[in-house]
């Protein structure tokens, strides 16, 4: 199982950045726990400088705007 983070204040952006991550990982039937972190000094110290944020397993992926959806499925499977 894969540990998502989605980083963001709450946004709609951030909230798409999440459901994105939820459709693409259920297509790729990869299993997810996705965590939505809005507290800014938790996103500062993630390193999240542009939200919305995403870490896969601890690592830091992508941040600011959308992510692009064949990055995404790139980032779950591997």
């Amino acid at each position: 199982m894969k540990s998502i983070k989605v980083y963001g204040p709450g946004c709609k952006r951030c909230e798409t950045a999440e459901a994105m991550v939820k459709d693409t990982a259920a297509n790729l039937g990869v299993e997810v726990e996705v965590e939505k972190v809005t507290d800014p000094k938790a996103i500062a110290m993630a390193g999240v400088m542009s939200t919305p944020g995403i870490a896969i397993d601890g690592k830091l992926v992508h941040a600011g705007g959308l992510p692009d959806a064949a990055k995404l499925a790139g980032w779950l499977s591997a």
